[in-house]
């Protein structure tokens, strides 16, 4: 929830073109061992794109982690100078096959562009991003921990078979275990 917005209230808001309507079940499949390879290819595509604009592209959500079940998207963090200033970077991304789907200056200048031919979300955000850094320590609590990695198929499993107007509302839903399991990855010796 960002400032006393439901997901869908914002994802609506932010959203560029409309926002699909899923009114289904998520798919989660199991670990796929060719996530890797195809983050690898898309953070080679974003970085011919881009060249040095590009601060930081890392794998992040589920694909990112050995073992835990995903939706089969793979999440590629992008930190550039300013999301804000698009035309510093979004043409080339544009020119590359991304289609900008979500913009949301509110949430750290949060941008989210749809990749091509792999279903890839591709989330942007300024350079020392705290999200990025959140989202990416969660990734890396979850890849050293398998209790908590375990703790979290579960309850993504159990989410997934019920029907969802938004694939948002899905991802909202998991705040709960996603905030139990952080506080464990931020205390001392998580």
């Amino acid at each position: 929830m960002v400032d006393g917005q439901d997901g869908a209230d914002r994802v609506e808001q932010a959203a560029v073109g409309g926002v699909p309507v899923h009114d289904g079940p998520v798919v989660v499949a199991e670990y796929d061992p060719e996530w890797p390879r195809l983050f690898a290819r898309e953070a080679e595509r974003i970085r011919g794109a881009l060249g040095g604009r590009a601060l930081l592209v890392e794998h992040a959500g589920s694909t990112s982690v050995p073992g835990l079940p995903a939706k089969p998207v793979i999440d590629v963090v992008l930190e550039v100078a300013d999301p804000a200033d698009e035309p510093s970077y979004l043409p080339a991304l544009e020119a590359a096959g991304y289609v900008l789907r979500f913009r949301e200056p509110d949430w750290f200048k949060h941008r989210l562009l749809n990749g091509p031919g792999t279903e890839v979300n591709l989330h942007v955000f300024p350079a020392g991003c705290e999200e990025t850094a959140r989202m990416l320590r969660f990734r890396d609590h979850l890849r050293t921990h398998p209790a908590d990695r375990e703790r979290y198929a579960a309850a993504k499993r159990e989410l997934a078979r019920r029907t969802w107007r938004y694939v948002q509302d899905y991802a909202d839903a998991k705040t709960g275990i996603v905030q139990e399991i952080m506080r464990r990855a931020t205390a001392p010796g998580g």
